[in-house]
Parts: C-alpha cells; structure tokens; sequence
C-alpha cells in the first residue's frame, strides 16, 4: 500500500470520528458538552484536511517517480 492511500485510509477513520461526534452533538442538551463537541469536530476537520493534503502530496511524488 502506497503511502498516499494510507494518509487516505486515515482520513478515512477521521471522517468516521468526524461523523461519531456529530452524533453526540445532535444528541446533547448541555451547552457545556456541545461546545466541547465542537471544539473537537474542529480538531477533527483539521487533522482530515492534514491527511488529505498528505495524500496529495504522496501521491504526486509517486506520479513524477513513475516513468
């Protein structure tokens, strides 16, 4: 497995966390709790677009290595 796809495989599992908090914040009541959902949907969202952008990388190196 190339290095890009496995940045891409771990965005992957973020998107899945990404998706688990959201389901928390839909479900809570508390102000409290909600914002703490927040601030981690938002570390989340970041981590994701550093995984992204590693896959991208990755993946245009491989393409100027192939002949």
């Amino acid at each position: 497995m190339s290095e890009a796809e496995q940045a891409l495989e771990r965005a992957e599992a973020l998107v899945q966390r990404l998706e688990a908090a959201r389901r928390r914040l839909e479900a809570t009541q508390d102000a409290e709790a909600a914002t703490e959902v927040l601030s981690e949907l938002a570390e989340i969202a970041r981590e994701i677009e550093t995984e992204l952008a590693e896959a991208r990388r990755r993946a245009e190196e491989d393409a100027r290595e192939e002949p």
